[in-house]
């Protein structure tokens, strides 16, 4: 018999019924500490009772409502957006996916506006990640997401991870753009430098092109500033957000320079779900909650505590991990044994991590885990090195 959901992933055997903060439980009762957090989607954990509050609220006045009218929770959210980012206007998706289409789209409509049509090149980087549409895997290029997907959208060129002679060396009078995540998720928890960013922020001035960042997954408090992008000073032409910022809902956007959207006018995109009042007005009580010193700051100290603890594990399991990497609650560990035993390992403690390329883990905990909660993380993580290092 056929599958009636389409097999494209490969599941755990794992169900869960429920979620509370920083666990998952199943019918049976079984719990596990989620330091995977739906792929840094959970920024403040499950069911939180603020969310289900503001989603609550929000649904028993008003679900959807076509974009053909103006929605007072979305001009709510895109109003703080503007007010704590570079971002000068806002368009609302239901995912990172949806965000990378239209950064591509305009980027290109900007140019095209400039009467310089054959500009649209955008420069990428070995490793990326920016979903999984037709721009998204043309944009990454790697043949793990584009076998037997071709012809791809041409205009991408795919460069090696931060390397600023050849990007330079690359640029020419078709470059529309650089496109590149501050930090690489899928990648392997892979961080540019500051300065490399400030790097790219020159040289896209210099050339007069676009500078675009993806935070879908290192964006909205996860490494203790609200964008990844302003621990190195700059600021980007257009920048792509989800995952946290719905907190578990639906949600995302394209932030960018007025100037840099100037392309984009009424009828050039949309989105039937984009923006409704539900997912805006949890954004909203998100950002809320998260874009405060206080807030922020709690991430830089879990962080360290966190790191300071996997640090120690390297120490006594060197047969099992080799190196963390990382900045905030966006940590990766790389291991020595298969990344994907050490998740399925995980599952015999009742901890769940998420592999990424390199052989690296990935932890992404929700942003508010308490200081109990990263003490059993590790506890649980050294209960798994423990049983596969006596395999190996």
């Amino acid at each position: 018999m056929s599958p009636s959901i389409l097999p494209t992933y490969k599941r755990a055997s794992l169900a869960f019924e429920r979620g509370q903060g920083s666990w998952l439980i199943t019918k049976d009762g079984d719990r596990y500490l989620d330091l995977g957090a739906g792929i840094a989607v959970n920024a403040l954990g499950h069911s939180n009772s603020e969310l289900v509050e503001a989603l609550t609220y929000q649904a028993n006045k008003l679900w959807h409502v076509s974009n053909l009218y103006e929605i007072p929770e979305q001009q709510r959210l895109a109003d703080l957006l503007v007010e704590k980012s570079f971002a000068e206007t806002v368009f609302f998706t239901n995912s990172g996916t949806e965000s990378c289409e239209l950064a591509v789209k305009m980027v290109r409509k900007y140019w095209y506006e400039k009467g310089q049509e054959n500009r649209v090149e955008i420069i990428t980087f070995e490793g990326s990640f920016h979903g999984r549409s037709s721009a998204g895997i043309a944009a990454a290029g790697g043949e793990k997401l584009t076998k037997g997907f071709g012809p791809m959208l041409p205009g991408f060129v795919h460069l090696p991870w931060s390397n600023h002679a050849m990007i330079e060396a690359a640029i020419n009078e078709n470059t529309a753009a650089i496109l590149i995540e501050p930090i690489q998720g899928e990648g392997g928890i892979r961080c540019l430098p500051d300065e490399c960013l400030k790097g790219l922020r020159s040289l896209c001035d210099k050339n007069e092109i676009l500078l675009v960042v993806d935070e879908v997954q290192c964006g909205i408090g996860r490494t203790g500033k609200l964008f990844a992008h302003e621990w190195s000073g700059i600021e980007p032409d257009i920048a792509m957000i989800a995952k946290g910022i719905g907190g578990g809902f639906p949600l995302g956007a394209v932030l960018a320079k007025i100037n840099a959207a100037s392309g984009m006018s009424a009828g050039t995109h949309g989105s039937t779900y984009g923006g409704n009042p539900l997912a805006c007005s949890v954004g909203s009580k998100v950002l809320e909650i998260v874009n405060t010193t206080d807030f922020l700051n709690s991430v830089t100290a879990k962080s360290g505590v966190i790191s300071q603890g996997i640090l120690g594990l390297i120490d006594l399991y060197p047969d099992v991990f080799q190196e963390i990497r990382g900045t905030g609650l966006m940590l990766g560990i790389k291991c020595k044994c298969p990344n994907v035993d050490f998740v399925q390992k995980g599952y015999e403690n009742g901890i769940l991590t998420v592999p990424a390329s390199d052989n690296v883990i990935r932890l992404l905990p929700a942003l508010n885990i308490t200081y109990e909660e990263i003490n059993q993380a590790l506890t649980r993580l050294e209960q798994t090195a423990k049983s596969l290092q006596k395999t190996i």
